[in-house]
């Protein structure tokens, strides 16, 4: 009797220590018991936060619980992107992350996470161009007319972005790596700010996302030089790619997906992964996005971390070389 009460405290610990996989399983198994957030790391009223928006009403019809779009802006996503990774790996917190995801630690020396060991993939959304855009009355008819220029007359260009690290940014970046024409960036805190200064011709050209400039386009505000996929867009066909139009390896894709932080149990990434893969073959949402201009990308967990491994070295390689003030 003396021996099994002395024992008791040892068999007790061994039980506990049985139960808490199987609390964790259970606590997987009846996933979702609460509301999700789902973070978005820029303003409302963007396009990132409007599609956000209907992911997370998507969601909510096929999860059963509510999920709230939740904005945390600053820094490029950087802000929000933290904010996930120090988040507890239960599901219940979610990011609709872009391109950003893998360039800011290359860009800011204050985003010090692993793009693809901090998180958990759960699937890309959709992708899509930006556009090349100048004023209507702008003297640049053609991307071989902002070329030519350009090579003559090095430092004389600018153009804007949403900031650095942007995908409006990066796709200056790149056209001036590729086009070797000098061009002085110019960094407003979100596309909203610049397009007046660039309608009314105080900045010479921009590369905003497409559902953004297209209206401005049809308007006769904005004229665009090209989209900057290595594609025609289906939302505007008329308008020729850069690539089409003198830089042919030129190919730049706006795209977003979904993660969540590390370590997120395998059977409540399955269910958010079906649910955005239910989401993304719905007809009327895929019909949405395409009327935007996007592209939509369905894919599973394992295809999305292949993506997101070689757009770091994609971009790791492109921006190398490059410095930022990001102060």
């Amino acid at each position: 009797m003396l021996r099994f009460q002395k024992n008791i405290p040892i068999v007790a610990a061994l039980a506990l220590t049985a139960c808490i996989p199987l609390s964790s399983v259970a606590q997987s198994s009846d996933y979702p018991n609460k509301p999700i957030k789902l973070i978005v790391g820029f303003t409302p009223g963007g396009s990132t936060d409007a599609v956000g928006r209907q992911l997370a009403n998507s969601f909510t019809k096929i999860l059963g619980q509510s999920v709230i779009v939740e904005n945390k802006p600053g820094a490029n996503a950087n802000l929000a992107t933290d904010f996930v990774r120090r988040s507890a790996p239960d599901g219940y917190t979610i990011f609709y992350t872009s391109i950003g995801h893998v360039t800011n630690p290359l860009i800011y020396k204050e985003a010090k996470y692993d793009p693809v060991k901090d998180f958990t993939p759960i699937g890309q959304v959709l992708a899509g161009p930006n556009a090349l855009v100048v004023p209507a009355n702008s003297k640049f008819k053609t991307v071989q007319d902002l070329i030519a220029y350009g090579k003559a007359n090095p430092g004389k260009i600018n153009f804007a972005s949403s900031g650095i690290g942007s995908s409006l940014h990066l796709s200056g970046e790149l056209f001036k790596q590729l086009s070797g024409v000098d061009m002085v960036h110019i960094p407003y805190k979100g596309a909203g700010a610049l397009m007046p200064h660039l309608m009314s011709g105080q900045v010479d050209l921009a590369f905003p996302n497409l559902p953004t400039a297209l209206p401005l386009i049809e308007q006769g505000q904005l004229r665009s030089l090209g989209v900057t996929t290595s594609t025609r867009s289906n939302a505007a066909p008329a308008i020729p790619t850069i690539a089409e139009g003198g830089l042919p390896t030129y190919d730049m894709s706006t795209w977003y997906g979904l993660v969540a932080p590390a370590n997120l149990p395998p059977e409540v990434q399955k269910k958010l992964s079906d649910a955005l893969m239910k989401t993304l073959n719905d007809p009327e949402f895929r019909g949405r996005l395409v009327a935007l201009g996007m592209d939509p990308r369905p894919s599973n967990p394992q295809d999305f971390a292949k993506f997101i491994q070689g757009e770091s070295a994609k971009w790791g390689s492109i921006l190398k070389n490059m410095k930022f003030d990001t102060n």
